[in-house]
Parts: structure tokens; sequence; C-alpha cells
């Protein structure tokens, strides 16, 4: 079979080309960086988080939002991070900073892209998005000196006080961007003139300008910059440079060691000099970064992997070793005694000016403490305390002076509260100056360990020098960290593998239907933070039982007069010409004889009076019910009959058919309950098509401006009596404390010394001084009712009830713009009529206003057009540019990305029309909330408190005509629908899986780190690679003839390497849980390379092909002795479980467990043989009596860790020599390779890509680049074959460890179960990232490609984007060594493409018209591709 490779003769035919679509529709998970700014709001920290290229705004919320009565500032409520806003940017993130310009209000973002541009963003309040401010881009070859490519990472840093900005570049280059920062007028001229100079533009960026260091340093050379950072304290901006001008290395210790330098310069950005200060040499040359100290303190710390040392200009340095590696410096260095750490890999941050907490690289957080020298403020000694262990963190940030965020990319992110604990029971230390030489003493009854240069540390109380009123002491501190919020993140993803989902209601057996349901799990995480995420996008309802019900139109459910734990008591369903009401107890029977209405339709039924009464509408009156008695009919003679019902209890807005609106209210203060009646006088000329009653409770629908801000941004506070003045110089020791932490932030609410705590300055734009940051979350907020009106000439106004005064109108509302503004006070003709007609665009069927989020916070206002579709808005508050009698909101538009249209036949025929009420909203299914959106596409919207909006397709009952909420003693907490059959299903959400997140996910924490994952289809089990690390003190030497284990011994500070054990395990994908008696452990020093099931043949044990789990091991002795390898076969058979044990009846039984020549490093199988690289070699070894035997090998390149197999084709990807493609000729036992890429790759995995006849190779390297490959032997460019030709390639941005195939979805959801003819033989091409993403390369056909290529370039210049990158620029291909090679391209950049199905409809229309096609045609485009891929 020459699959494609043949069937590419004649390079003309379009079988020898590929098109393809590359989309990500899982956004990565893991944070690499955070910062607090106050950029969405003045009054607040925001937590601004960057992963990759996703930036995110969340805000701190007290997790509880009503009783305030316990909490106060020492105790503050539990808190809980609530997403504001989410940015997907064209380009990776590499570093992030704050700055605040003169005059702004806000906090402005400094960005860093690589390879060295800079975006500085503002946040825009008037479009609830990013504008970009200034952009810079060094990328020109003076800059370059030589340079391919950037190896480091441009990081930014901003100077405290935001007079300006520095990036490092190109590893030895710094730029520098200045602000503005003038207050007056300066110079003498402007004074004369009145006019300034030079500087007449208004931007707050002055143009930026490379650092010339060579002149101010000339006796080094910088070069492998290491940190640099702004220090604080200095009139100037000062910048920090920790380099190494001459680079060593661990094997060159012996002749030089201390090799790094610190050199301090200051900055005129004005005149562009700068000046040398102070210096630092022989630092230890494994520097790691500079953490500069806050006021008053100053100076720096500069982490090494073994020690830490504190700088400052004009003070002695102080250095610290960590363990007994650290003591071996040229310099004099104190020790650490009785501990050993290591600070590589660690974060830091200070939550005081003389507290920083460090985070380890094992998750370790201690708290560490500046212990100061009283008179001249230089550091002496550093005291640790382990606080806590915690994640593996990537970035520490301090928010509210309250709280630490931790973020990671290698587990969930936490957000912790700290709290100063008192320490009664250790002795304050006190410091005493005398001479040295060094001398160290442990304090007695003290657990924690200290360290101090000069002096010994005594067991007194308090011990004064100088004048007895001035007494100088170092308080140590302990905390305690509480752990209140985590992020998700499913990254890094190893490994993926399908398997079948466990939880599968047998209505939607998967032998039945064409596409089989299939769930992904992802190794994820590291050490501790090691887990599984089982993924699935869709949702797979549980179905409890299914009724037949035929003709039902709509269905409502709603509670009874007795108590509201017990759940709905009863279903109403309406037919065309009658309605059936359902009891629904223990058992669901019908109601003969009750107070309802059954001889009509009905247009609603709710409940009302907090639930105490029922009532329903239909065409032509309302009925008031308490249970199943009637209380009041209220027969209604209207201009036409009722079409419309909405309430917002206690009000209920009626429309009819002529657009007549009617209020009813429940009156129950008097008397008895009844409803009274309100004819709506509305003045428009144009009739009412939709209605929708809202209650607000966010309390964002107000007139009024808040009064927490004045005009300067500042926070209007009350001034504490108690403040500081930092004014005098001269330092009193009597108030210290006072000194140290008036001048800084103040960060010591929490502090436990009274007299610290009172001595804060309340600095303006902090929450000093007045009433903490969450009290304003807890205010509640008055109720007030709205309705929302949408008209026949596309305006949608929203009026109060019960009085209906128009507060707000959006003109052309169906045009679905992106942010809707008031149209109250402006003209018809001020607003622009576009140039689209009424009629291009589908009409709005139904609107929808509901509050979601923690306790209604975050209104949601959704509409449904006629073709489906959904227009999504949020609303913000909006304070500038509005009367004081308009409404202080504006609306935006989320970006959902959903396509719910129907799939067009061939034959055009009508589409099935919108159902009256498609939007239903649920207030507890599983405990969340959120609207189900019916139609032939159904999806469920979620909106939690976590403050994301959430979308989870529905497709595998097919289209879904109407839902509703369901908690009954059999169905807690459940849901009803009716499918297109007209099968009621009375269903529960799968609870195991976690729905707040972007796909439906379980987290199955291990604690080890997992490498390799596969699914055993025979048992339907996960066999699961993990290793556990702990320390060693023995190595492997080669002794002239054979290898012998050593003991090392070293002192007792000695941080001790450590090796790692391997296991295999089975999981069982009911529970989750480890299958008791199936762990495989392998050998000390050994290490799993490759783990695969594969189908082998086996004479002499079964007949046929049978799948087995193959492992391939090597051992790992360090780089002097030879090592080998095993290959292990397993088969996973049932026995008779264990009483009490189910999960025991799967069992592994070892085949075959054999050393090898050499490592083997991956393996697969092709045709029933087994493939294994074995050293350097290839071998296909056959399976038979549980034995391997040799049949073919051929030689290799350097290292060989990825082979893949289809039919008998062999993709072989080498660790830095790209791929070869063999071919195994069974009938003649050979193996040879039929073609290959020359060019150096370094290939993190591959895969074949499959399009019907056409087959290519996907290879993803370490540059973060996808290519694409094809064997094509009549190309010129081939060879004659011998060369792969590189067809296209794209720039993710992201590594990928692990790709896989699937077919093609070959059913639409909309089309109820039809299989689609022509998209059976083509396959997707998923891929993982290592930053916690998921992406898929989808082939399409030409001229869907070539169409959308086009839109591609239409959308790349006409739309903005954030940050202002170019998403072109961005997809082309990285790289760190230039290869004689033309970027190929040609593949269309999906995440951009589908921007176009949330744009307004004169953009779609206009696109559209510029490449000559219709906005339909375009749409139908994306949806065929959206639901080819629409697996999981």
């Amino acid at each position: 079979m020459n699959l494609g490779l043949n069937a590419s003769s004649g390079s003309g035919s379009s079988s020898s080309h590929l098109f393809s679509l590359v989309r990500c529709p899982l956004a990565a998970s893991g944070i690499e960086e955070s910062i607090a700014a106050r950029f969405l709001d003045v009054s607040e920290d925001q937590l601004v988080t960057i992963g990759a290229n996703v930036l995110k705004v969340f805000r701190i919320r007290p997790q509880n939002l009503t009783d305030t009565g316990q909490y106060d500032d020492l105790n503050p409520p539990k808190m809980r991070l609530e997403c504001m806003a989410t940015w997907t940017l064209s380009s990776p993130i590499q570093s992030i900073g704050k700055v605040r310009f003169l005059n702004a209000r806000r906090d402005s973002l400094v960005l860093s892209f690589l390879d060295a541009k800079i975006s500085v963003i503002d946040y825009d309040p008037e479009t609830h998005d990013l504008k970009t401010v200034s952009l810079h881009i060094f990328e020109d070859q003076e800059v370059r000196s030589g340079y391919a490519s950037n190896q480091s990472i441009p990081f930014i840093r901003v100077d405290p006080d935001s007079r300006c900005a520095a990036m490092l570049i190109y590893g030895r280059k710094i730029v520098i961007l200045p602000f503005k920062r003038d207050l007056l007028v300066s110079t003498e001229d402007e004074l004369l003139t009145g006019e300034p100079h030079a500087g007449k533009s208004a931007a707050p960026v002055l143009s930026s300008y490379a650092l010339d260091l060579s002149t101010v340093l000339p006796a080094h050379t910088v070069e492998n910059v290491i940190d640099i950072q702004f220090l604080h304290g200095y009139n100037q901006p000062t910048l920090m440079i920790l380099y190494e001008p001459l680079k060593t290395c661990p094997g060159r210790i012996a002749v030089r060691k201390d090799t790094c330098r610190l050199d301090v310069v200051t900055l005129d950005v004005k005149e562009r000099v700068c000046a040398f200060i102070w210096s630092k040499e022989n630092l230890p040359f494994d520097c790691l970064k500079a953490i500069p100290v806050p006021k008053p303190i100053g100076g720096t710390l500069v982490f090494s992997v073994n020690a830490v040392h504190y700088l400052n200009q004009g003070i002695p340095a102080f250095g610290l070793s960590l363990n007994s590696i650290g003591d071996a410096t040229l310099e004099n260095i104190a020790r650490q005694e009785l501990v050993s750490l290591t600070l590589d890999c660690a974060q830091a941050v200070f939550i005081t000016p003389e507290r920083a907490v460090i985070s380890l690289r094992g998750g370790e957080i201690y708290v560490m403490s500046l212990i100061l020298d009283g008179g001249i403020r230089s550091v002496r000694g550093f005291h640790f305390d382990r606080a806590a262990a915690s994640v593996l963190t990537t970035c520490l940030t301090v928010l509210e002076d309250r709280f630490l965020f931790l973020g990671s990319r290698l587990g969930n992110s936490l957000l912790l509260q700290f709290r100063e604990k008192e320490l009664n029971s250790i002795p304050e230390a006190v410091i005493e100056t005398i001479e040295p030489p060094l001398k160290k003493k442990r304090t007695d009854g003290n657990e924690d360990w200290m360290a101090s240069d000069v002096g010994d540390i005594k067991d007194v109380d308090l011990e004064v020098y100088g004048r007895e009123d001035k007494v100088a002491t170092s308080r140590v501190s302990s905390y305690s960290f509480e752990v209140c919020d985590s992020l998700l993140n499913i990254g890094p993803c190893g490994n993926v593998s399908m398997g079948d989902p466990a939880f599968l209601s047998e209505e939607f057996n998967s032998a039945k239907m064409a596409d089989p349901d299939v769930e992904l799990v992802t190794t994820s995480g590291h050490g501790k933070n090691g887990a599984l995420c089982v993924l699935q996008k869709t949702i797979r309802p549980q179905v409890v039982t299914t009724f037949e019900l035929p003709g039902c139109l709509n269905m409502w459910t709603v509670h009874g007069d007795t108590d509201l734990a017990n759940g709905h008591a009863f279903l109403i369903l309406s037919r065309a010409d009658s309605t059936m009401v359902l009891q629904t107890g223990q058992e669901i029977n019908e109601l003969d004889s009750s107070g309802f209405f059954t001889q009509g339709s009905t247009i609603f039924t709710g409940n009302m009076g907090n639930n105490k009464y029922i009532i329903q509408v239909s065409q032509n009156g309302a009925w008031l019910l308490k249970g199943s008695k009637r209380v009041q009919h209220l027969p209604l003679e209207l201009s036409g009959p009722i079409v419309r019902a909405s309430c917002a209890d206690p009000y209920l807005v009626i429309m009819t058919s002529e657009g007549q609106l009617v209020l009813l209210t429940l009156e129950t203060k008097v008397g008895s309950p009844k409803l009274s009646i309100l004819k709506a006088n509305l003045k428009s000329r144009s009739k009412l098509l939709n209605i929708c009653a809202y209650k607000d409770v966010s309390g964002l629908f107000t007139t009024e401006a808040p009064e927490t801000v004045d005009e300067s941004g500042a926070s209007v506070k009350a001034p504490s009596s108690t403040s500081v003045s930092t004014a005098p110089p001269i330092p009193d020791i009597e108030d210290e404390d006072a000194l140290l932490y008036g001048d800084a932030a103040p960060t010591n609410l929490f502090a436990g010394d009274s007299r610290t705590a009172s001595s804060s300055n309340p600095d303006p734009l902090s929450g000093g001084g007045s009433a903490p940051f969450w009290r304003k979350h807890m205010k509640p907020h008055k109720a007030s009712f709205w309705v929302f009106l949408y008209r026949e000439d596309g305006h949608l106004e929203i009026l109060t009830l019960p009085d209906f005064s128009v507060k707000y109108v959006v003109h052309q509302f169906y045009l679905g713009h992106d942010v809707l503004v008031d149209g109250t006070t402006a003209s018809e003709e001020s607003i622009g009529s576009s140039s689209l007609k009424v009629e291009a665009s589908p009409a709005i069927t139904e609107i929808l206003m509901v509050g979601l989020g923690a306790q209604g916070s975050r209104p949601v206002l959704l509409a449904r057009s006629q073709d489906h579709e959904l227009l999504c808005y949020e609303v913000f508050p909006f304070y500038e540019k509005t009367d004081k009698d308009q409404i202080k909101i504006r609306f935006k538009k989320t970006k959902h990305g959903l396509i719910l249209r129907e799939r067009r036949g061939k034959t055009r025929k009508e589409a099935m029309a919108a159902p009256k009420s498609s939007m239903r909203v649920f207030h507890d299914i599983a405990g969340y909330e959120g609207v189900f959106l019916c139609g032939p596409y159904p999806h469920w919207l979620m909106l939690t408190s976590r403050g994301e909006l959430r979308t989870h397709p529905m497709p595998i009952d097919g289209p879904v005509p109407c839902f509703a909420a369901f908690h009954n003693v059999n169905c807690p907490q459940g849901f009803l629908y009716f499918n297109k059959k007209g099968e009621l299903r009375i269903c529960v959400l799968p609870t195991h899986l976690s729905y707040d997140a972007p796909w439906p996910v379980r987290k199955v924490p291990l604690r080890l780190t997992p490498h390799f994952i596969t699914y055993h289809l025979e048992s339907k089990t996960y066999a699961v690679v993990t290793s556990s690390s702990e320390p060693t003190k023995q190595v492997w030497k080669f002794n002239g003839d054979d290898k012998e284990l050593v003991d090392e011994t070293r002192d007792d500070r000695y941080p001790w390497p450590s090796k790692d054990m391997f296991t295999l395990q089975l999981f069982s994908p009911v529970s989750w849980e480890p299958i008791p008696n199936t762990k495989e452990l392998m050998n000390e020093w050994e290490r799993c390379t490759s783990l695969k099931h594969l189908c082998l043949s086996s004479e002499g044990l079964h007949s046929g092909q049978r799948g087995y789990i193959v492992c391939g091991t090597s051992y790992s002795y360090g780089e002097d002795v030879t090592p080998r390898g095993y290959i292990r076969i397993y088969d996973v058979i049932e026995v008779i479980p264990e009483p009490g044990q189910p999960l025991t009846k799967n069992k592994i039984k070892t085949v075959y467990d054999k050393e090898q020549k050499g490592p083997v490093t991956s393996i697969t199988a092709v045709n029933g043989y087994l493939v294994a690289t074995v050293g350097q070699k290839i071998y296909i070894f056959q399976f038979k009596n549980k034995d391997l035997f040799g049949v073919a090998f051929i030689d290799s390149q350097i290292y060989i860790h990825q082979l893949v197999s289809l039919k008998n084709f062999i993709l072989v990807g080498d660790v830095m020599k790209s791929v070869d493609l063999l071919q195994f000729q069974q009938d003649y036992r050979t193996l040879a390779v039929i073609s290959r890429d020359s060019h150096p790759l370094e290939v993190y995995s591959c895969e074949y890509i499959v399009d019907n006849n056409v087959l290519a190779f996907m290879v993803t390297d370490a540059d973060k680049n996808m290519a694409i490959f094809m064997y094509q032997p009549d190309n010129r460019e081939s060879r004659g074959g011998q060369q792969l030709v590189r067809k296209a390639d794209f720039h993710l941005g992201q590594h990928v460890n692990t790709i896989f195939r699937i077919r093609a979805k070959i059913t639409d959801p909309t089309t109820s179960g039809r299989v689609i003819t022509g998209w059976e033989k083509r396959q997707v091409t998923w891929f993982a990232t290592l930053d916690g993403a998921l992406g898929y390369l989808l082939p399409c056909a030409e001229k869907t490609f070539r169409r959308l290529q086009m839109l591609l370039n239409v959308l790349n210049h006409a739309i903005p984007h954030p940050a202002g990158l170019n998403p072109k620029a961005s997809r082309i291909i990285r790289q760190q060594r230039k290869d004689l090679l033309n970027p190929a391209k040609s593949v269309v950049d999906g995440d951009l493409v589908f921007k176009f199905t949330d744009m307004s409809h004169p953009m779609k229309h206009d696109f559209a018209k510029k490449i000559g096609t219709s906005a339909l045609d375009l749409m139908d485009d994306l949806a065929e591709l959206d639901r080819m891929a629409a697996h999981f």
C-alpha cells in the first residue's frame, strides 16, 4: 500500500498539496508571571497574570458576600479570585511590568515580546478593552550585532517611581523607555514663549533609546547579563546590572569560579546619559537573580544557587552560605548552620520592607527576615523561618498587603492569605556590634534558625547600647499561610491518551453512533504537583429515565406550596392545543383535576411571591395558584393573543402579538394575594417584538457615580490620626519601626506589634488608614426592576418597572456591535446609519437579561437571531461622559466563538423555526447556574463566582427543542429536556467533572511526576508511568573493567543530588484510583523512555494481533558508564476480583522482560512486529513463544526518541537530525530509508497527517514551530525523493510534546446523526502543549482554504489586535540558527479567522464583500470546520 506516497504523481495535481488550518480551542492555563496593578479599577489591586499568549485580570472578592458582622481589619473574610477580563494575544508574552503615568488614574502595563518588542497598553473604560499607548521594536541589524534570534528572555523592569522602564535584549544590550514626568514647564524658553518645545506630543512615553554601557563601564564588556533591576530610594532612576563578563561552567570551577559582577549606574533619561555609582566583584558564578530591597532599607539581595548576598552603596557587603558548596567562595562568607538549602528555581518577593517570602524549587515556603544593624541601617544577618510547603511556583505577587499569589506553570496556582503570628516562645534576638571574627551560635529555645555576620546572639531579653532610651531590636516574626483559592492548570501536558468515557448512559451507546465518544487523559504537572487530567469538551448527561411524549412544544417546572427543599412539585407541558400538568413526587403522575388551565396551550408558567405562588399565562388570561389550588383567574381582553411573558418577582410583563405591553403585579400585603393589572402606554411608532423582565441585584443599574474615587484617581479616605510624618531625615531610634514602615506603602496592616501597626502612613493609593478594600463588595445592593423591550426598528430599550420610564436606548441592536452605548441623548443622525440594510442581518427572535456570577453580580444580556446564532453582552460600569440621569453602564460583547447555526443541506429547505423560549435560565443544576441554549446545536452557558463565561456543547442527543431545570427526590439538582424524537429525558450532570473550566475536567492528583499514559483497549484501563525523586549519596564510577557503585561522603550541609524511581501502575477510569496489586517497580537507576499500547502478533500464544502494553527503558549511570536497557511486554488479564475490591478484576502479567544490548529509547509496532531503537540501531523484532527474534535493522542518527508507524511506514524523530521516513517490507524482511529531511531540526514530536489520499508528516521542534513535510519524488526540491519537501510551517509559540490523530467527525450535531460524506477519510491531528493548551491541525478543501486565506489577509490589517501585534508576523517560523530556507507558511491561522464569528454584521458583510463572497458562506465554512473537530 503506497498511501499518498505515489498519489502525488504529477506535482500539478491537487492531491500533491495539503491545505490545512491550525487552531487552539483550549487556551494555555499555566501562569508564568504576575503583578499587582490597579489596571481596571482604581480603588483596589487587581492581579494581572500572563501565561503563554493569555493575559488575565483578576480581582479579589470575599467568598461569602453577605454577613459583615464577624469580619474586621485583622480578621478579613475568606477571599477568592474573580476573573474580570481575558485577552488572547497573537504572540506569547515574555515579561510584564506596570507603570503609573503622570496624571493617570490607572496603572498601565508594559509587555515584552520576542525578539525585542515592547508594547505599552492601557485599559480603555469606554470599550472595556485594551488600547495600545506605544510600540517599540529593537530588531534592526545594528542592535542585533550578529544574533540571529534572541536566546534570552527580553525581561522588562520598571522604575519604582515610574520614571522609565528598561528591557534586556539579546543578552547584552539594555534599552530604556523614558516616561513623561514633568509636572511644570521645565526650561526657560518654555517659560518665555508659554509653549512646550520638542516634546509637544501628548503621549506619556518618550522615544526609547539603547543604553551605551561601554563608555560608563570601560573596564568590562557587559555580556551574559543575568538580571537587571531598578533600586529603591534614589533621586534618579538607578539601574543595577548583574552579569558575568567572562563565563565559566561547573567543570571549570577549579580555575575560575567567582566570575559574576554587579554594577550600578544612574540614568538621566532626559539627556540620555548614565553615570557609574558603585559595583561589587567576585560574586558566585551561579548567581540567579537580584531582588531590590524596598525603602527605607534599600540596596539589593543577590541570590546564587548556594548563597544569598546583601549589597548596598557605602555599606560592607554581607553574604550567607546556605550549604557546604556555598562555603567555598573567594570572599568571607557567613555560614548558615544546621541546614542545607539551594536557591535554584527559587522565587522571592518582599511582603514588608524587611521580610521576604521565598518559594524554593520543591515548593517549600520560607520567610526570610533581614536582621538590621540599628544605627547605619545595614543588614547584619538573615533569619529563615520555614512557613509552609506549597505548589512549585513560577511567580510570587503580594496583593493588598495581606494576600500572596503563587503562580505556577507546573500545578494549580494558589491565592494565600498570610498572618503574622505572635512569637512568645522566641526571645527577641538582639544584635550587638562587636569586632569580627565570625562567630555563630544557635539561640536557645528557637526552633527556627538564624545567622548573623557580626556578633553573638545572646540569650538576653533585651540588650541596650548607646543611650538608654534608644533600643535596637530586630523583630523576628513567624507567619501562617492559609489557602483561599486556586486556579486550575492542566499543563504541562507531556503525554496524552484517548480512551472510552467510563460514565456513558446506555441511551448514548457508542455502538449505535457513527462517531464514537472518546475522552482525553493527559499527564500534567511535576513532582508533588503531578496529576492526570481527564478532559471532555462536551457534556454527556447521565440519564435517569426516558418517557415518550410526542407533540410537546414547551415545558416548565415549578415549586409547589410545600417546602422548597423538596424540589419542583409540578411539570407543565404545553402542546399546540392543550396543556398537560404532571405532579412530580416519588413518581410522576398526571393531575386530572387541578386549578391549572389545560384547555389550550400555555405561554408561560413560573413561581412568584418567593416561590409560594404559581402563575400560569395562556393566550388570553392569567391564573394565580397556590399549590394546585386556583387563587385567581384574570381574563385579559387585549388587542391580540398573548405571545410572550417574562417574570421578575413580583412583576410579570406580558406582550401580545400586536405589541401591546401589560404589567401584572402580585400584591400580597393586604388580605388574600391577587394580581393587579396595568397597561403600559408606550409612545413609540415602532411595534414591540420582544420583552424580558429583569431584577437587578448587582448594583450596576444605577444613575449614581461611585463616591470612592476623586478626580486625581486617588481613593478618598479619611487620614489616620496616628500617621507619622516621614519628613525629618534624622533617624530617631525610638521610632525606628515608624521610619521603617512610614515611607513605604503600608505593608503592615497585619503587624502583630501595635506600635508599628498604628504608625502606618495612609498612602492615598493604598488601602491604608481606611475601610479595607473588601468592604465595598459586602455592601448589599437594593434590588431594582427593569424591562427590556426590542422593537421592529431594531432598537433595544431599557425601562424601569413599574412606571415604564425609558432609561436607556440601544440603537440598531440587531447589528451586534462590539460595545452597546446609551442613545437616549443622541439623535438618530449622529449614530450614523449603517450602510447595511436591515434585511441583510438576521432578525432577533429572543432576548434575555440574567444576573449570573456571585449573587447576580455579573449581568449578562443574551439575544438569539433567526439563524440560531447568539449575541452575548456583559455589563460593565461606565462613569465618564454620562449625564447625571443616565444609567452608568455599557454592554461589551463577549467573544464566545460559538457557531450554533443549522447545517445547510443541498436542498436548502427552511430551517426549523426558532422555539419561542430557547434560552432557559437555571440556578442550581449540580450547583452551577447559567443559561441553557436550546436549538439545533444545544449548549450550556455557565458563569460562576470565578467570573469566566464557560460554554459547553451537548451534541450527544442531537437538537434539543426545550429544556427545564428539575430538582426532585429521585433526580437531585437535575434537568429535563426533549430531543427531536419527542423523548423526554430526565437527567443529572455527572458530578465527577468540574464544569467551571474551559473544558469540563477532572484532575486526579498523583503527587508523583507522570511521564507516560496509555489506554489498554481490551481491559478498558490506563497504564501510567510515574517517578518519585529521592536524594542519593551513591554514584556510578568506571573502574577500568566494570562499573561500580561508590558511596560518597560529604558533610551534613551538603545538598545531595536526587535519583528518580520509576513505576508502572494500572488505573481504573471509573474511580481514577490505582488498581491494587498492579504496581510494577522498575530497577534503581532505570528510566522509562517510552510506553505504548501496541498490537503484536505472537506465534504460539494466540492467532491474529493482540494489544499489549510495551515499555522501553534505559539505565542512567552518568556519562562515564555505557548504559543498557530493557524491553518489557505486559498483558492485562482478567481474574476473579478479591471480595470487596471490584477493581482487582484486572491484573498485570509480564509476558517478556529481557535486557537489550543498548538503551531502548523508543518503540512502536508495524504489521504486528515490534520496532525498537536500541542504542544507535532501529530493530524490527518478531514476538513468538514469549521471546523477541530480530527480523531487520537499520542504523540511525544521534538519538531517536520518536517512532510513529502507519501501515508499513515508520516516521522517525531524532533529537537533532530532524525526521526520516522508513518502510518495512515484510515479504523481503527489509527495512529501508525512503526519504529524510537533511536540515538540522530538534524534533520534539512527530505524527502523520491524513487527508483522503494525501499523506504528510507533522513535526514540532524546540523553537516552538510546527513544520509539515511531504514525500514528493516528482518535486524538483526532493532530489528524486531522497529529501522530504517542507510544504508548510507555522510558529505555535508553545512547546508540543505529544500529538495524536483521530478521524474527523462524520456527523453534524444539528443533523440528528446523519452521516456526512467526504469527511470519513480525513483525520484531525490534535496536539497538547507544555503551557496547558490543546490545539489541532485540520486538513481542509482547497476552495475553503483559499477563501479563508483571503479572509486572513483582510483581518490581519482591518481589525485592531491587542498590544499592536501583527498576527501574520507572529506565525512566521522562528529559528535559532539561520537556515537557508524560506518560510513555507501555507497554513491558515484558525485562531484569527474564527474571530470572524464574533464580529458585528456590518463588519462581516464588509469583509466578505472585500474577498468576493458572502458572510453566510464564510460562516458555513467555519461552522463545518468547527464541527469536524468537535471531538471529546
